[in-house]
């Protein structure tokens, strides 16, 4: 069958209304880090439900499942969606409805979250049994992962492909409804300066840690690396690794006694692009931190990698991603363009096996008052991931 045959006969078997209703019935269960148990469940009663088999809330740690389940045609590929469960914090301000209402206004879904990611998950259950509706000749698997623990240590993905692989994959992270080749990474480094401690009373006896960090953070903050990227990387990500010191932890806290401290910790946030070395980002931090000992010659500072979260780039000519794009012009009938994205996805952690491409409803702003998504972006991704479902289970994987 030709790629509008497929599409034609899967786009009729979607039914955007049940979408449109799985994503408020997500939204208006909070799922915050941390508390992501009831939204396993819903969606694992929503897939058992609907017939999927091997429904299951996959441990990850305690009360913090993933929600997984898959339809079956046979022997073929799988074909695995995928996103996170877990939010941010709900933000102040909101005035129109309740941050968990999922409430249906003017033709845009309410709810904290629902960008990033909850209308995705929904759109992605739906594609499947729209798939499986269709009654196309498909031979493989359909999957859906449902993760836990995104915004912490993406132990839910880790979780996930511990025991299932994939030979394609859509991550629905949220990117407006265009197709996202990869994103940054997420470098952090602990730089804790080291002072000499005294009462306040003795000041001169002192060297305070809290102003050693300061003439570091100026200097971190002004950095700005450009390292050598190839052609396509600095067209999808710009030249310049983004570095910043995003958390201090210094002093002493409000009611304590009085000391001068002698040692504050600078948590920097570093943010490379595709084949920029943790060696080239911590090289960097050193330049900054000589700038530093410029400023004061008592400097003195201890550099520690504390965390690696590697950049994602997936080929263009991958059967995956061309898939996407025949799965998008069969939706859409424009060619869509290629992009990345600048925040951090599951994929840090299981790209590098797993064929993946991007793929999601909403974007920026996102965990903003009143946040909301207009019903045309979630029916439009929950026929994009039909369409792109059903050609990779028919073996059609774009040209």
């Amino acid at each position: 069958m030709q790629p509008s045959e497929i599409a034609e006969q899967v786009l009729a078997a979607v039914d955007t209304q049940r979408a449109i209703e799985l994503t408020r019935a997500v939204c208006r269960v909070p799922s915050v880090l941390g508390d992501e148990g009831p939204l396993a469940k819903l969606l694992a009663d929503t897939m058992a439900e609907s017939g999927f088999d091997g429904v299951e809330l996959q441990d990850v740690v305690p009360d913090r499942p993933n929600a997984i389940g898959e339809v079956r045609f046979g022997d073929g590929p799988r074909v695995v969606l995928t996103g996170h469960m877990d939010t941010k914090p709900v933000s102040i301000g909101w005035s129109k409805t309740d941050p968990f209402s999922g409430d249906l206004i003017d033709g845009h879904v309410y709810g904290h979250g629902i960008m990033d990611m909850k209308a995705a998950l929904a759109c992605q259950i739906v594609a499947i049994e729209a798939v499986r509706a269709s009654g196309l000749p498909l031979n493989g698997t359909a999957a859906m992962a449902a993760v836990s623990d995104h915004m912490g240590d993406q132990l839910g993905s880790i979780r996930y492909f511990e025991d299932y692989t994939a030979d394609l994959c859509v991550l629905g992270e949220l990117s407006d409804n265009e197709i996202f080749l990869g994103h940054r990474g997420r470098y952090y480094f602990d730089v804790t300066t080291q002072g000499r401690s005294a009462h306040t009373c003795h000041k001169h006896l002192a060297i305070n840690a809290n102003m050693l960090a300061a003439h570091a953070i100026v200097e971190l903050d002004q950095s700005r690396l450009e390292p050598t990227l190839d052609d396509r990387t600095l067209h999808l990500f710009g030249a310049e690794t983004m570095m910043a010191p995003g958390r201090v932890y210094g002093g002493l806290p409000p009611g304590g006694p009085s000391m001068i401290p002698d040692e504050c910790v600078i948590r920097v946030d570093c943010r490379p692009q595709p084949g920029v070395s943790v060696e080239t980002v911590r090289a960097e931090i050193d330049r900054c931190l000589d700038a530093a000992r410029t400023r004061d010659d008592r400097f003195r500072a201890e550099v520690e990698l504390v965390d690696v979260k590697n950049p994602y780039l997936a080929d263009p000519e991958s059967a995956v991603v061309t898939t996407m794009i025949e799965a998008v012009r069969q939706v859409r009938h424009t060619e869509p363009e290629l992009m990345a994205a600048g925040w951090l996805g599951d994929t840090a952690s299981f790209g590098a096996d797993i064929p993946t491409v991007i793929f999601g409803p909403g974007g920026e702003p996102v965990y903003c008052p009143d946040e909301n998504l207009s019903v045309e972006d979630i029916e439009e991704a929950t026929r994009v991931y039909a369409v792109f479902t059903a050609l990779a289970l028919s073996g059609t994987t774009g040209s």
